[in-house]
This record gives C-alpha cells, structure tokens and sequence, in this order.
C-alpha cells in the first residue's frame, strides 16, 4: 500500500489537476446552469462511477505489465512522466479554438444525465492514457502488488474528483441565473457545451 507521504503527494497533484477544467468539468458546468444543482451533481455521480472503469482497467494493465517484465514498467513510468509533462507544456502553450456554431444543451432525464456523465468519461481515451499515466508515478513495487496501490490511488482520486467536480455542480447552477442574464455568459456557454462533446 501507499504510504502516508506517497498519499498525501498524491492527493496534492490529483487536486491541483482536478482544479483545470476539463471535459469532465465543462459537461458538469453546463448540465447545472441548463438544469439546476441536481442535474449536475447527477452528472457528476455518472462521471465518477466511469472514473471506476479507468481506475480498475490501470490496476489490471500495469498489473500485467509489472508481472511481465520490471523493466517495461519502468519504461512504462517513464513514459508516463513525459506524457505529462507534454501534457502540461501543450496546456500552456496552446490557445483553445472552438466553432463558431452554438450547440443547444436541451433538458434530460435523470437516467441520461447519469449515463451521459458516465459515457463522457468511459469513452474518452485520454482519460484512460492520463491514468495509465498518472497512477504508475505513485506506485513502489518494493511496497506489494501494484493492483492494490492503484486501486487505492484512484479511490483517493474519485474521492477528490467528487468534491471538487461537485463543487463546480454546486456553483455554477447557484449562478446560473447569473449566467443566463449575460450575453456573454449565454455564448461561452454555447461554445463549452460543443466543446465537451469534441472531447478537446
């Protein structure tokens, strides 16, 4: 199992990631201020049952990966820790663009707001090469079997996504009155909601 530094480490980068908005975020967002508080703490609680998926598919990838060979798990790290980086670098250096045709975010049920959330994250895969990215850099061999670590990563992981995703539910359906009253708001937001389905 991890130990306490390692979690707290790991609790630390989750957080700071789970602050940029997203794909994950943008659906969120626009669900609340189209619906209300409810649709998008629904929207969170798919999210995060797909975040259950990827979670459990890196525990058993670099699972495999580790009893096949040590060296391709270091590899594998290594590879990971460049991935993000680039990751990083791309954020920084790149401007968004999105089309100019507006996208209509119509009204679902509570059953589609969950499976929505749930298929925007399942089906993204940079979300499941971030995880194999990510998890492995906070991973010991010399501490156990790799599949319990990861699992416990991306508990911690779902646990914080949870809070800080359902933060984001929570404030943006209380200001969505707001929103809606601004021009400029109204066409952000016709853009975001395109945008989430483009997967940028």
């Amino acid at each position: 199992m991890p130990d306490l530094t390692t979690l707290a480490l790991f609790a630390a980068a989750t957080l700071a990631l789970l602050l940029v908005p997203g794909p994950a975020v943008l659906y969120i967002v626009t669900r609340s201020v189209a619906q209300g508080r409810t649709a998008g703490l629904l929207s969170v609680l798919g999210i995060h049952v797909g975040s259950v998926v990827h979670v459990a598919a890196a525990a058993l990838g670099i699972s495999a990966l580790l009893a096949a060979s040590a060296t391709a798990f270091t590899v594998v790290k290594y590879l990971g820790a460049a991935y993000l980086v680039w990751l990083g670098v791309r954020k920084l250096m790149a401007a968004r663009t999105a089309g100019d045709a507006p996208a209509e975010v119509g009204t679902a049920s509570r059953t589609r707001l969950f499976w929505e959330g749930f298929v925007v994250n399942v089906l993204n895969p940079k979300t499941a090469i971030f995880f194999l990215a990510f998890l492995p850099q906070f991973t010991d061999p010399v501490r156990g079997p790799i599949a319990p670590q990861v699992v416990v990563l991306g508990l911690v992981w779902i646990a914080l996504g949870v809070m800080s995703d359902g933060a984001f539910a929570l404030l943006s359906s209380a200001l969505a009155g707001r929103l809606r009253g601004s021009a400029r708001a109204r066409r952000r937001l016709d853009v975001t909601s395109g945008v989430v389905y483009l997967g940028q």
